[in-house]
């Protein structure tokens, strides 16, 4: 997957993907005048918090302009309840149960089994589903079962005995997606992209005998279907579209799109949301293709978005995409001070570490922009990215290009609403921390940027290697997403950085490495519960990567392990060689993935991705009671109304703020409920 979550812990990591509220009504026109008033942080429970972000810009925006991120933003929210669907087979059942309870219930609102059960519906509604966003574990509800069953009725709601089961048992679909190496992934996976008897021997098999061989342009098999069996016993494909599988809320969607249509800024935009539609009309993955072709063509349009079905993290082999929705404004100022980047995006392939036969010869295509988020639904919220590459197709990629996005408003909204603690907690020492307050925002940025505008874009396949997300299999996430990584953590340490007037001296490059490294190591461990092993893509590849470096550069002393007052710290002594580490290890990740050599793949991320130091983990749980902020984070997405005219035209679209998750959700509920119970 091409995104680049905050990982940033106690405050925004680094990538991808990763919120809050104050006042309801604040203007985006003087976002100068409300940042220094504006309540960055809504609520805080569990192991989440609840941000909130601006939309810098937004009065000066043309009214043509706001009516498309209106209708983008409509046509996105259009299809949340398939978010919710793709993420288990009960989740649209249990969510309604939800707000029906929150709604109509007229008992007694306090007390423990009231307050636990408010929990709950707020873990819910934030994980879009059952199932916890990022661990994938199943929530644990804390009041019982007979309670629960109490609440229904007094609310003129009900659920079925296995819906029950499916909350209750923790022995029922426990795991969202499971990449353990002893199971079936498929089968062991609650998410409902495929039948519940279906193996992956047998998903491989149905695809090995359509797939065609070294296709120049092969089509991303999955992306748009769920894969069931039939009456006959053989698999078969439910395809996502506007009369199949989710047609009536691709519909609503499709309604929105036509009339984004209508207000398109350029005619290349025109295009590419034409050819959206069409796709959600037939489900055909070339007309995909061709969206995406055209999609990258656009480059420039003030207004731009991301819609569909796309990554594939969700899916434990990888192959069928997730719906997402972001709607974005390009931040030119931002853009500008970062476009060097993207112009010298050749120089940065001529001088990676990868060997010969990987490099591009001529990088094509690559546009990178700051933007600022307007709104977001499905696979990107309430949880964001900070960073975004698409396409994901590799022949688009080699053939025509990317696009790259900063979301820049998300990170500001991390760094203003973030405290310090957890570098008083983790780091060495006091060098460490003041290298960290003065570059680490900095650092974060320039990773994201690195990551995504090069990273991604990085490297070529051999000849005859196809799409390595089918090659790789359940590692192909983990190791593309460690692959950028490590090309951003080679270069941010390159002088060529301070040369093009992006950072002011190495320092930041070397407060990468201390987050990078303290983060991969330790912090990032505060996200799992004792006892388990490591199975999200993003946090298996930023362990593998830092233990990695750390055992091969144990002989030079790179990197030191320290105990101090029974604490483990980890120093870097040398910086230099960390680089060249760092390279090291790029060049032989983009030779797995340019090869296609999953045993190398599968032997690099169990062996240093997966398992944990049981002893550390307890000694991190323990010092990251100390921590204020919670391990993750989400935002409650700004809320558009278009004010009309007597005559029914648009005038004007306001922004408001909202400060209330458990609200904001259930306006959802109301406005846009498409899909049925069942699907």
């Amino acid at each position: 997957m091409r995104k680049l979550l905050s990982v940033l812990l106690a405050a925004p990591l680094f990538i991808a993907c990763g919120g809050d509220h104050t006042d309801a009504t604040a203007s985006n026109a003087d976002s100068t005048a409300v940042a220094d008033t504006f309540q960055w942080e809504a609520e805080q429970f569990a192991d989440v918090r609840v941000l909130r972000y601006q939309i810098p810009g937004w009065d000066q925006l043309t009214l043509q302009q706001k009516q498309l991120c209106y209708y983008l933003n409509m046509a996105g929210l259009s299809g949340r309840d398939i978010m919710w669907d793709q993420n288990y087979k009960h989740n649209l059942k249990i969510r309604r149960a939800l707000e029906a309870v929150l709604s109509n219930y007229k008992g007694e609102r306090s007390g423990t089994d009231w307050d636990n059960f408010m929990l709950y519906a707020k873990q819910v509604f934030f994980s879009n589903g059952i199932h916890h966003h990022y661990s994938n574990d199943k929530h644990t509800p804390a009041f019982p079962q007979a309670y629960f069953e109490q609440l229904l009725k007094e609310s003129d709601a009900s659920l079925a005995p296995e819906v029950l089961a499916a909350i209750f048992d923790p022995s029922i679909d426990a795991k969202k997606v499971s990449l353990d190496a002893d199971k079936d992934p498929v089968l062991a996976s609650a998410v409902n992209f495929y039948g519940d008897d279906i193996s992956q021997k047998e998903v491989e098999k149905f695809y090995a005998a359509i797939e065609k061989k070294n296709d120049p342009q092969p089509l991303s098999y999955g992306l748009n279907s769920r894969l069931v069996r039939g009456k006959d016993g053989k698999l078969m494909e439910q395809v996502y579209k506007v009369d199949g599988l989710y047609g009536a809320a691709l519909a609503e969607s499709v309604k929105w799109l036509e009339k984004a249509v209508s207000v398109a800024e350029t005619p290349e935009q025109k295009t590419a949301l034409e050819l959206l539609i069409k796709y959600y009309r037939t489900g055909d993955l070339r007309t995909w293709d061709d969206f995406n072709v055209a999609w990258v063509k656009d480059t420039k349009s003030t207004v731009d978005y991301i819609l569909g079905f796309i990554e594939v993290y969700n899916d434990p082999i990888g192959k069928r995409g997730s719906y997402e929705a972001i709607v974005e404004v390009n931040d030119p100022e931002a853009t500008k001070s970062m476009a060097v980047i993207m112009e010298n995006a050749q120089w940065f392939e001529d001088n990676s570490p990868l060997l010969p036969q990987h490099k591009k010869k001529n990088v094509v295509g690559i546009t990178y922009r700051f933007i600022n988020t307007v709104g977001e639904a499905g696979d990107a919220a309430p949880s964001t990215p900070v960073g975004v590459n698409l396409p994901n197709a590799n022949w688009i990629r080699t053939a025509h290009g990317s696009k790259s996005v900063s979301l820049g408003n998300i990170s500001d909204a991390y760094d203003k609403s973030s405290g310090q603690s957890s570098l008083e907690v983790f780091c060495h020492d006091a060098e460490e921390i003041a290298r960290a307050k003065e570059h680490g925002s900095l650092a974060g940025k320039l990773h994201t940027a690195l990551h995504e505008v090069i990273g991604h874009a990085s490297g070529q396949l051999e000849p005859g290697i196809g799409e390595t997300d089918a090659t790789l299999k359940t590692y192909a996430s983990t190791l593309e997403e460690g692959r950028a990584d490590l090309v951003a953590l080679y270069f941010v340490m390159d002088p060529k950085l301070v040369e093009l007037g992006v950072m002011p001296s190495l320092e930041v490059g070397k407060a990468e490495y201390d987050s990078y490294i303290r983060n991969g190591l330790m912090v990032q461990l505060r996200r799992i519960k004792p006892g388990k092993v490591i199975e999200e893509a993003h946090m298996r590849n930023r362990q593998w990567v830092s233990a990695w470096v750390y055992e091969k550069g144990m002989a030079d002393s790179v990197i030191v392990k320290v105990q101090r007052n029974g604490e483990t710290y980890f120093d870097i002594r040398d910086y230099d060689k960390l680089r060249v580490l760092f390279g090291d290890l790029l060049r032989e990740v983009q030779r797995i993935k340019s090869q296609g050599d999953y045993e190398a793949g599968k032997a690099l991320v169990e062996n240093y991705g997966v398992k944990v130091d049981q002893a550390l983990h307890a000694e991190v749980l323990k010092r990251a009671e100390k921590i204020k902020t919670a391990p993750y984070a989400g935002f409650i997405q700004p809320e558009m109304e278009a004010v009309v005219d007597a005559n029914g035209n648009i005038t004007d679209v306001k922004v408001t703020y909202p400060k209330d998750l458990i609200g904001q959700m259930l306006r959802y509920g109301q406005q846009f409920s498409f899909l049925p119970d069942e699907n």
